[in-house]
């Protein structure tokens, strides 16, 4: 997809962060919205800005993880507004836990948001792009889908699920040649709120010494790498030249490399790491 003129694009978790920049970048570059998120307040305001470009853009409360709030929401996207061209399942939460202690409720509730919202969203429009022609399907992985660090075990595995997932569905979109292409995202720090947004199992307070709180403003400060809005240009020049994966900022290249010139022996170094941040 060379150009986004007049195309239609469903965003996921578009209220705040990256899908709102992509959302306003998008709609700078002419392409049509569909716009969900759970927080009404900031997807409304993220339907204004982009409405500034003279672009429709429609909205929709949406829990990513009901599958068949997901498929109906596809289906009303279709409708409203004729066709589906890209779909970006972006929508993502964070977790702080030990995987020894971390509650069964919680786990399935970032599996739910951050690899089932990708799952639903890609099967409820993955019809719908087909049947226009042309489109993508862009899936927001992380760094922590290339690498492990220790409390983050539930968050690393929605995000190594939704690599394996996204690099398979696109290679049997290869095999189809359908017209539809697929991309894996890891962006590595960006600005936005997901780290203070981020549930804090009490297993973190015991391990901190009781500062959890400063543990986690060391690591949002760590994010603070790449702007959410260079990490959308990144992205849609990723689509644009058809890209398999995209790392996004320079952080994410680095410690790629990294992972790929140590193998498992990256791990020690990640364990010195999350020491330091977690008692300052």
């Amino acid at each position: 997809m060379k150009d986004f003129k007049n195309k239609v694009a469903a965003i996921t978790g578009a209220a705040s962060g990256m899908g709102r920049t992509l959302a306003v970048e998008l709609a700078r570059r002419g392409c049509h919205l569909a716009l969900s998120d759970v927080n009404e307040a900031g997807l409304a305001e993220t339907a204004r800005m982009a409405s500034q470009h003279g672009v429709k853009v429609t909205t929709q409360r949406l829990d990513v993880a009901d599958r068949e709030a997901v498929y109906a929401w596809a289906d009303a996207v279709a409708r409203d507004h004729g066709k589906v061209n890209l779909v970006f399942n972006n929508a993502g939460v964070a977790l702080g836990a030990f995987i020894e202690t971390v509650k069964p409720d919680d786990f399935e509730w970032i599996m739910g948001i951050n690899f089932w919202g990708v799952v639903w969203g890609t099967q409820a429009f993955l019809p719908h792009l087909k049947r226009a022609g042309e489109g993508h399907i862009v899936n927001t992985s992380s760094l922590f889908g290339l690498l492990a660090s220790p409390t983050q075990g539930t968050y690393n595995a929605s995000k190594f699920a939704v690599r394996g997932f996204t690099e398979a569905l696109r290679q049997e979109l290869d095999l189809e040649r359908c017209g539809v292409s697929a991309t894996s995202v890891h962006p590595g720090g960006i600005r936005t709120n997901i780290a203070r947004a981020a549930k804090m199992d009490a297993s973190m307070d015991r391990a901190t010494g009781g500062r959890a709180e400063a543990a986690r403003a060391r690591f949002d400060q760590m994010l603070n790498m790449t702007t959410a809005e260079s990490a959308a240009q990144q992205i849609l020049r990723a689509v644009e030249r058809n890209q398999r994966r995209v790392l996004v900022g320079a952080d994410a290249k680095v410690m790629d490399f990294f992972v790929r010139l140590l193998g498992s022996w990256y791990q020690p170094s990640s364990v010195w790491l999350s020491r330091k941040l977690m008692r300052g």
